[in-house]
Parts: C-alpha cells; structure tokens; sequence
C-alpha cells in the first residue's frame, strides 16, 4: 500500500468510525429497544413486534402522521412556488440583485427555535392587536389557540425561513441555462409563460427533483417549529411524529413503543424519498 492510499485511510476511518458510533449504532439500539417496554430508565422486558402492532391502533400517532404529511405536503408546494418565482425574479435583469440575494438569504441564516419563538410572539400579540385596530374578527385572537388556523401559521413560519435555500438552489440552476436557447426560443415564439414551461423548467428539472427531495424529507422531519410556536397544540392538532417521539418517549416513559414509531417513521421517509427520486428521474428523462 503506497503513501497516497495510507493518508486516504487515515482521513476516512475516523470519519466512518464517528458515523457509525453516532448515527449507525444508534440506530441499531433504537432498533432493539423498538422490541422491548422499555420507559427509558429502569429494567425492560422483551415484547417482540408489540410495539409495532400498537402502533396501527394509536389513534395519537395516526393524528400525527395525518398533520405530518398534510404539513409537508402543503409546504413542499407552497414553498417550491415562491422559491421558482423568486429565483426568476433575481436573476432577472435587475438593479441590486446581489443585495436583494442577501437579504432574502438572511432567514436561513437565524436558527428555527429563535425564528418560531418571534412568530410565536407575533402571532400572540402583534397581529391580535392590528385585528383589533382594524376591526377583524379573524384576526383579533392567536392564530395559533384555535386547531383550524394553527396548522397554517405554523406553515406560514416554516416556509418564511427554508424559501431562501430552496430560492439559492432554483438561482444556481437558472444561471446554468445558456443565454442563446431563450433566443433561439424567441425566434420560435417562445415567450412568457411557454418559455418557461418548454425551455426554462425542463433545463432545471434536476434542480427542481433536488429541492422536492430535500423540502418533503425536511417538512417530515419539522420539530423546531413546533416546539416554539404550538408545542404540538391545541389539542395535539399541530403534533408532528417528530415531536410525538421525543414528548412521549423521552419524557412520557413511553421510549420503547416510540422507538418503534421512529423505526416505523424512518422507514417511510426512505420509501417516500425513493418514490419521489424515481418519479422526478422518469420526468427529467422525458422532458
């Protein structure tokens, strides 16, 4: 074995030895703790698939996952639309594009705690007071007390901070499309809205399979938002499986049966990541 391929091992081992002891291994005690009652102190027994069992009969968890999709598949649209016309606008012959990058940027920057602790404080104070000032019914109480509009603001606070990442992917892949296939569009009368529909967005179809992938996995796998703004109410109606696992196995005694929730919800999150590769590669190669 030469220099080159000891220095090779010398950086990965380390690095594959760390994942493994902090993602691998936990995953595979998750696992096996997924099998027993365990409260997360004490002495456990061995229950088998159980846990597993239980979990088809939770009408809890079944809420959870209802909101969770519901959740992720509002923002994944929401946030995808106003990313793509975003990016369009930014890379428009524009003045001030580079500022205007920045301080759309900005949200990603701030972390999801600190940003849902302040919508938490407009949604609780700010905005009832303009509903007064205003005279609006809607809007002079929390959005967040009431089940049927807490969803949505919660929705709204996710999507103000994750459109920029989106809006820097959609910005990269636009900057890739050459100059002379829009001109040799125009010549063919490719304007407005079929400009983009025939030369615009299949050029960025890779860019767009990247930011549907990334949106559904990370709106799945919301917690920070809820545990600032809803902290999973009212009424549980705003209780994604996320923060299901850690409020009722970390602090309700039940690890084991939500260890097994985590397994359960693990495993989707693959299948529906697959899926939506395998869908978004098929289109790429017909468009």
């Amino acid at each position: 074995m030469d220099s080159r391929s000891k220095t090779f091992l010398c950086i990965i081992i380390p690095i594959v030895l760390l994942f493994f002891i902090f993602n691998t291994l936990a995953l595979i005690q998750g696992f096996g703790y997924s099998l027993t009652n365990f409260r997360g102190y004490g002495s456990f027994d061995f229950v088998g698939l159980r846990n597993y069992i239980d979990l088809f009969t939770d009408p809890r968890v079944g809420r959870s996952y209802l909101f969770t999709f519901g959740f992720a598949v509002a923002c994944t649209i929401l946030v995808n639309i106003i990313s793509m016309l975003l990016a369009m606008g930014l890379t428009s012959r524009i003045k001030g594009k580079s500022a205007l990058r920045a301080i759309y940027f900005l949200p990603n920057i701030l972390g999801a705690l600190v940003i849902g602790y302040v919508f938490n404080f407009f949604y609780t104070y700010i905005l009832p007071a303009i509903g007064e000032a205003i005279h609006s019914g809607f809007l002079s109480h929390s959005l967040l007390a009431n089940p049927k509009t807490a969803w949505f603001a919660l929705v709204i606070c996710v999507a103000w901070q994750s459109i920029a990442m989106n809006t820097l992917i959609y910005i990269s892949g636009l900057q890739n499309v050459p100059e002379d296939v829009y001109e040799a569009g125009a010549i063919d009368g490719a304007t407005g809205f079929k400009r983009f529909r025939n030369i615009t967005f299949p050029l960025i179809m890779p860019y767009f399979t990247i930011n549907m992938v990334l949106s559904m996995k990370n709106y799945l796998m919301v917690f920070d938002q809820v545990v600032s703004l809803t902290g999973g109410g009212p009424a549980q109606s705003t209780e994604s499986i996320s923060y299901l696992i850690y409020n009722n196995g970390l602090k309700g005694g039940a690890f084991g049966f939500q260890s097994a929730n985590a397994v359960v919800f693990f495993l989707l999150i693959v299948v529906v990541s697959v899926v939506q590769m395998k869908i978004l590669s098929r289109r790429e190669e017909q468009l």
